[in-house]
């Protein structure tokens, strides 16, 4: 078992290596080269005015290959930390926020990746890959016996309730980042005429999409951690900081889509929500570090 923690944890460095270089490799690409444009003016006295204009133009289309190419590596080395340590462990590798972690990661860069093969763009990249490689970052700040296989809780010693209430979640919140990402570059587009950027109207369409994934699997998260707290302490419901701050993220995607679909809002006001939407999620993702509850188990003594 030994070893299979220690291949799953060198999995993850070369996912976190391969991680921060598409990371980089999406800036170029997204950042877009500045080019610029001369032009000579004949004024009415017949001299001649040489103007100078700088304008965004896309960047190497190279470098947003490479970026697609070694995110796939990252999501492939991932996928194999996750893997090897669900067989070290012989259950889902989510007992504690090391695991947590290694899971949202993957879950992350698995959604980027279809939205990216879905709508043929990769400017999502630079910011949906910068919260993947914050989280690995955070991963590996966390002490080093966290690393370590240990026993359950015996409040988490349900196995099938366990996987699906927690891998629900974990898709959940990397739909929601997919979302925040296309939230921050709709407000950059409707501002800025950027050619490098997709329209807003694409990007409008990403957030929704993103949404309407997201935002059934958070109300089956909440069902079955409801269920399960029934199971193991005998609540349905207990006000924990950790399952009220889910409720209330949920709620806030709620809006979102009510908004949209019975009120029409589009555009910038239905852009702020999914942002506010986001820090919700990630309050809610480290909200046991400052209020406790019986989610505490996950954190860090």
């Amino acid at each position: 078992m030994e070893g299979l923690v220690k291949l799953s944890f060198y999995s993850f460095t070369a996912a976190s290596i391969a991680l921060g270089a598409a990371l980089v490799c999406y800036v170029f690409y997204a950042a877009g080269r500045i080019r610029l444009r001369q032009a000579s003016l004949a004024t009415s006295t017949g001299t001649t005015m040489t103007t100078t204009t700088a304008e965004f133009a896309p960047g190497p289309a190279a470098a947003g290959r490479f970026g697609t190419l070694l995110a796939w590596f990252a999501l492939v080395f991932q996928g194999l930390a996750v893997l090897l340590r669900t067989i070290a462990a012989g259950r889902g590798p989510y007992s504690n926020m090391y695991e947590f972690s290694l899971a949202f990661i993957f879950a992350v860069l698995l959604v980027y990746l279809v939205f990216e093969r879905l709508y043929e763009i990769k400017q999502l990249g630079p910011i949906v890959l910068a919260v993947a490689f914050g989280m690995s970052l955070y991963v590996w700040s966390l002490p080093t016996r966290m690393r370590e296989v240990e026993g359950l809780n015996p409040a988490l010693q349900n196995q099938p309730l366990m996987t699906v209430h927690v891998s629900t979640a974990i898709l959940a919140y990397a739909t929601f980042a997919v979302a925040f990402a296309a939230a921050v570059l709709y407000l950059i587009a409707s501002r800025r005429q950027t050619r490098w950027l997709p329209s807003p109207d694409m990007l409008d369409d990403i957030g929704y999409r993103a949404v309407t994934i997201g935002f059934p699997m958070l109300a089956l998260v909440l069902i079955l951690g409801s269920i399960w707290a029934h199971q193991a302490w005998g609540s349905y419901w207990s006000w924990d900081p950790k399952e009220t701050s889910a409720l209330f993220t949920w709620l806030i995607y709620g809006i979102y889509l009510h908004t949209r679909s019975l009120r029409g809002w589009r555009g910038t006001r239905s852009a702020v929500i999914l942002l506010i939407g986001f820090a919700a999620v990630i309050f809610t993702y480290y909200g046991n570090y400052f209020f406790g509850g019986m989610h505490a188990y996950g954190g860090v003594d």
